[in-house]
């Protein structure tokens, strides 16, 4: 049976409400493909605004993996800002794909994609609005499975009341394994309906279904133990990882927003993973292991992009972009090939000691010469031993006077406050390396014009890390390292006037945190605060503090936990986490361990290049670093500005 387009019923609408061409589709490389010849149909959503959802390389490959298929069709939906939300539920309008205006509740699979855990209401609100019931129970074979992927979907247990299914890890081969199975299971006339296609799911060992596990409780509020309530359910469930990069050159036809975005670039994924082991990054501990794409395969996805695209910056995206083995020969073929033309080159993550000037002018060969970011995330040497962030002091002196005596005339730093062990000292550390880097700017440069701006986000503790047993700092004890901050950067106008501070005050992070360690006890929160009103969490504008403190209180009450209980408590080693039987390949004693390292205040190297830490992540998954150098070449000499042939075949159209 066909679905009609809801756009005759949308488009009225449009006129009324604030940036209209987000909803309406159509952007260069989109796909729309004829509702009945797809066997398998699936809804991908970003559960943010289009601007911040569209450049999403996670949501653009697996659309374009899907939409590859000659059965299978695959459409996006992002969240609806309130002021169109307000008219669709006023005129019975649904939820709808960009691409072809189609209900959501008509697809075979919603699957979303979570960045953040501050994007849980929107979901909610997107399932009211297709017309979906909210809770996973109260579904029936008419809707849609609900799938979460993403970073956060490490710890689904808060929105288990509300998803039916959830992937840990990458998502490539993920989506086709899931296609598959929903493929087979309608082709034999769906048997044992929704239940029997998520048992089958279940079965893969890799698709968390929360239904079909129990969670037991103490009498203090902690987890006794959870365990599967059906036969056919694993007991653990474990992460998906894609190797050999090159097998997967996706996008390859990247959308092109119609309407303004976070990032107005083409981008390559040149890496995954990350081993450098920071104890606050979640993204580095659960990407594990590193996985180098080849530089011929980085050189034929940028051509390709370009050429399919009209971008002109091209983005080399991971982790530490500059921590490829050949990150110097990737950027140095790209400027040559690409001088002359319009086209520049970023790494949005840049390591201080990975940086050089020879790099930072090959990125900017085509003049496009921008400030230089770095991260030393916590201000003095004692609390970056602490994170396992080994940068020194005199590094990046060394580094930023290198930066400006090069010509370079900003540089950002960006820091985080309420860090495990961190006391009022350590963030006053900040602005007297701020200031040394002012002094040390003005010295190499013999200019007094030079900035340097700080930048400081709120610590959140995240499961899968050393630090997911550690105690969340609370707001007022943030806020006030923050004033004493800003009151010591300005004790000496002189140099204080050059340097910027932007900071986020601690609230949203502790609500953050209660999500990013809760259990399945707080869906009845979320669902509560939703139901408030509560929206767009990660935006400023609509993120309540005080209402996500009423609801929780409320809500909490009637299961014995607080607020505090999930934030601003420390775990003991052997307290059952949320999250235990979610298995990212990470030994749970290994990351205890390296807990105590912290604690103790001593560092560990990057495997990479270091003898095994026994991590856990290569024999559990079965998998193993991926790095050079290859010692092969990425690109010829002749540069595309002069107009001659490309003979490299890395750059073929194919």
């Amino acid at each position: 049976m066909s679905v009609q387009s809801v756009f005759p019923q949308l488009e009225p609408l449009l006129p009324q409400v604030s940036k209209p061409v987000q909803y309406v589709g159509g952007e260069l490389n989109a796909t729309v493909k004829p509702w009945e010849e797809a066997v398998v149909r699936w809804c991908l959503m970003y559960p943010d605004a289009y601007e911040v959802g569209l450049p999403n390389q996670g949501v653009m490959i697996l659309y374009e993996i899907l939409n590859e298929l000659p059965d299978v069709l695959a459409e996006r939906t992002y969240a609806i800002w309130p002021d169109l939300a307000k008219l669709m539920r006023e005129n019975d309008v649904p939820q709808f794909t960009v691409d072809g205006h189609r209900p959501v509740g008509a697809f075979d699979v919603l699957g979303v994609s979570f960045a953040t855990e501050l994007g849980y209401t929107n979901l909610l609100n997107a399932l009211d609005l297709a017309g979906i019931p909210i809770l996973a129970k109260d579904r029936t074979e008419d809707h849609p499975i609900v799938l979460a992927g993403g970073h956060a979907a490490f710890n689904p247990e808060p929105i288990s009341d509300f998803l039916d299914a959830a992937v840990l890890g990458d998502g490539e081969e993920a989506v086709l394994e899931i296609t598959d199975i929903i493929r087979a299971w309608k082709a034999e006339g769906c048997p044992g309906g929704r239940d029997e296609v998520l048992t089958r799911l279940a079965e893969t060992g890799g698709v968390y279904i929360p239904r079909f596990y129990d969670v037991e409780y103490l009498p203090d509020g902690r987890i006794q133990r959870v365990v599967p309530n059906r036969d056919r359910v694993p007991y653990r469930v474990f992460k998906r990882t894609t190797m050999e990069l090159d097998d997967w050159p996706y996008p390859k036809q990247p959308l092109v927003p119609l309407a303004e975005s976070v990032h107005e670039r083409m981008s390559v994924e040149i890496f995954r993973g990350c081993t450098r082991g920071c104890r606050f990054c979640q993204a580095g501990m659960i990407t594990r292991p590193v996985r180098e794409r080849s530089i011929e395969g980085v050189g034929a996805m940028v051509q390709r992009g370009l050429a399919n695209t009209g971008f002109e910056e091209v983005g080399l995206l991971s982790l530490s972009s500059a921590d490829h083995s050949e990150i110097a020969e990737i950027t140095k073929g790209l400027a040559d090939r690409y001088e002359g033309t319009k086209t520049g080159l970023s790494l949005p993550s840049t390591r201080v000691d990975a940086f050089n000037v020879d790099l930072a002018n090959e990125l900017s060969r085509n003049g496009r010469r921008s400030g230089l970011t770095f991260a030393p995330e916590g201000g003095s040497e004692r609390l970056r031993k602490v994170i396992n962030k080994m940068v020194s002091e005199e590094d990046l002196i060394r580094t930023v006077s290198t930066a400006y005596a090069n010509g370079w005339r900003q540089v950002k730093l960006y820091f985080m406050c309420g860090l495990p062990t961190e006391t009022d000292e350590d963030v006053l550390q900040i602005a007297r390396m701020a200031k040394e880097v002012i002094k040390a700017g003005r010295a190499a440069s013999g200019r007094k014009d030079i900035r340097c701006t700080i930048s400081i986000g709120g610590f959140v503790p995240k499961p899968h890390t050393p630090f997911q047993w550690a105690a969340q700092c609370d707001p007022d004890t943030v806020d006030s390292r923050l004033r004493k901050l800003r009151d010591e950067i300005n004790t000496d106008r002189s140099i204080g006037r050059n340097i910027g501070m932007r900071y986020h005050d601690g609230k949203p992070a502790l609500i953050e945190g209660l999500l990013s360690r809760g259990d399945r006890r707080l869906g009845r929160v979320i669902e509560r605060v939703w139901r408030e009103g509560g929206q767009f969490d990660g935006w400023g504008e609509h993120f309540s503090y005080d209402r996500w403190v009423k609801c929780a209180e409320i809500e909490l009450a009637q299961v014995g936990v607080d607020l505090a209980w999930y934030t601003t408590r420390e775990r003991e080693e052997l307290e059952v986490l949320p999250w235990d039987h979610l298995d990212s390949g990470l030994d749970k004693e290994w990351l205890w361990s390296d807990w105590q390292d912290a604690l103790d205040e001593r560092e560990l190297d990057d495997c990479r290049w270091t003898p095994c830490f026994d991590c856990g992540v290569c024999p559990a998954m079965n998998t193993d670093i991926q790095v050079g150098p290859t010692g092969r070449v990425l690109l010829p000499i002749t540069p595309v500005g002069t107009g001659s042939p490309v003979s490299n075949p890395a750059f073929s159209q194919g």
